[in-house]
């Protein structure tokens, strides 16, 4: 299958909002849907202090022990997931998707998920998952690593699930931003919501232009589109925008590392994904 959505899980306070997500994505794409747990296997245990007096035997003794302690956090480890796996199922399920998916594999989360990304059409992920700093404003570590390294579009969820109805998009003119425009117009994923384009700049005969491109290829795909130009601080603007118009899912383009960087390390964007309660779905 190389065109299922692939939802990331744990046990983290977003899962719930990862299933939800996951499972309307997979209903308005018409794709199969498939639930991950990554059971990370590096020994959580640190080996004890053996120096000093301790003879050959207590020592080994005592390496036994750890190893068993290991074996048994790794075992408890595999059930919890299967567990959160079978509960991601059974809610999809109730969502009215069609048997849905549960793998579970052992590794790292970002090495998994690259392994897994030729298969993938949309990849959702939590905005922090269960060891990750609990901080609202927090952006957990393998998130970051993820968008970077994972070459699909990735959608990161809140805890709880609100049907999209007004999209968002921030946008410049650029080449990227076109492919982003483009890639939003022939995806189904928002068919019945209202798509907002927001260029933030001085009202010049260029911006209209390029925000009269944006707005046509979207109406021409069958969206229905709204669209402005404003003066002001990027990410004081588009904050003034989302409230005005119930924004309730973001949509960033991401193309080639430099820019995922700047995405994700002290940029206007960075800000704006640090700080958002909302959805927001980042195009590859």
């Amino acid at each position: 299958m190389s065109d299922r959505v692939l939802a990331a899980i744990d046990s983290s306070q977003f899962s719930e909002g990862v299933c939800d997500y996951a499972a309307w994505a997979a209903k308005a794409l018409d794709a199969p849907l498939a639930f991950i747990h990554v059971v990370d296997n590096r020994p959580q245990v640190s080996e004890p202090d053996l120096t000093g007096n301790l003879g050959l035997g207590t020592r080994e003794h005592l390496l036994e022990k750890l190893s068993d302690v290991e074996e048994q956090h790794a075992k408890l480890a595999r059930e919890r997931g299967r567990l959160v796996l079978d509960d991601a199922k059974q809610r999809a399920l109730k969502a009215g998707v069609e048997a849905p998916e549960t793998l579970q594999r052992n590794g790292t989360l970002v090495e998994t998920l690259v392994e897994q990304e030729n298969s993938v059409r949309l990849l959702v992920v939590g905005k922090r998952g269960e060891t990750a700093h609990q901080a609202s404003g927090h952006i957990g570590s393998n998130l970051e690593r993820v968008v970077r390294e994972v070459h699909r579009p990735i959608l990161m969820v809140p805890r709880t699930f609100t049907h999209p109805e007004n999209v968002m998009m921030a946008f410049d003119g650029s080449k990227t931003a076109r492919k982003g425009v483009e890639m939003l117009a022939k995806s189904p994923l928002f068919n019945g919501a209202t798509c907002h384009v927001v260029i933030v700049g001085a009202e010049t005969a260029e911006h209209r232009s390029q925000l009269e491109w944006a707005l046509t290829s979207l109406t021409s795909a069958g969206h229905t589109a709204e669209g402005a130009i404003r003066a002001g601080d990027v990410e004081e603007t588009l904050r003034a925008y989302k409230e005005e118009h119930g924004i309730d899912m973001l949509v960033m383009g991401a193309y080639g590392h430099s820019r995922i960087r700047h995405l994700l390390v002290g940029s206007t964007t960075t800000a704006m994904l640090r700080k958002a309660q909302l959805p927001v779905l980042i195009l590859r």
